[in-house]
């Protein structure tokens, strides 16, 4: 079983072209450089946030402002990958490995649900940790325990099929199946600090309390 800890920090952060937070935010974490998808950028600059590169294809930027972030500019016109899975690429060669990651949801739905299969995909070689309205989610493959609050919100959604125990939830689960279009996880709680969960098969993603501005580290 691995534990985890909030004890570390997060050495870059992705800005995705979604819901992307207040400067307050930013604020919190400042010092650590931002990578920006894309039109992610003209959010960031609305807000007086500067990012630290901008990648992706370029098609949201009009000619006069690409000429004013050139030097910031990674272009990269594969189109195999969309604009976060290219940042991510850049984010492995440069040997990132804590990423916080702001605007995965917002504009269109299925924009949305594709920057989650990504999230999956890339999760197994990178931590990588979503902040949506003070929430972290994060994808989860093995048995862990993690210290969380008393009362705190625990969400579980599996990805697309869990099978789970967990110890000091309010509902219990034993081998229970949860399953995309079949049953959901969502909104438990927390009884007692020291929560496990079992995972038997599958994986999924959970949700709890933010803690900025400090990323998740796991050991065995």
């Amino acid at each position: 079983m691995k534990e985890i800890f909030f004890d570390a920090k997060f050495d870059c952060i992705i800005c995705l072209n979604g819901e992307i937070p207040s400067k307050t935010i930013f604020n919190k974490i400042a010092n650590i450089p931002i990578f920006a998808a894309d039109g992610a950028a003209l959010k960031l600059y609305k807000i007086e946030v500067e990012p630290t590169k901008i990648i992706g294809d370029l098609d949201s930027f009009s000619e006069n402002f690409h000429e004013k972030i050139k030097d910031k500019i990674i272009k990269i016109d594969d189109q195999n990958t969309n604009d976060f899975e290219k940042v991510l690429l850049f984010v492995i060669e440069n040997n990132y490995k804590n990423c916080l990651i702001f605007g995965i949801n917002g504009g269109e739905f299925e924009h949305s649900l594709n920057n989650w299969s990504v999230l999956a995909k890339y999760s197994e070689k990178l931590n990588l940790c979503v902040w949506t309205e003070n929430r972290y989610g994060f994808y989860v493959s093995k048995n862990i325990s993690i210290q969380l609050r008393k009362n705190e919100t625990v969400s579980l959604i599996p990805c697309p099929i869990a099978v789970i125990s967990s110890k000091n939830l309010k509902w219990e689960l034993s081998h229970y199946s949860l399953e995309i279009g079949v049953s959901e996880g969502a909104r438990n709680s927390v009884i007692s600090e020291n929560v496990e969960i079992v995972l038997h098969q599958g994986k999924y993603f959970l949700f709890i309390d933010a803690r900025l501005p400090f990323c998740f580290t796991t050991v065995i």
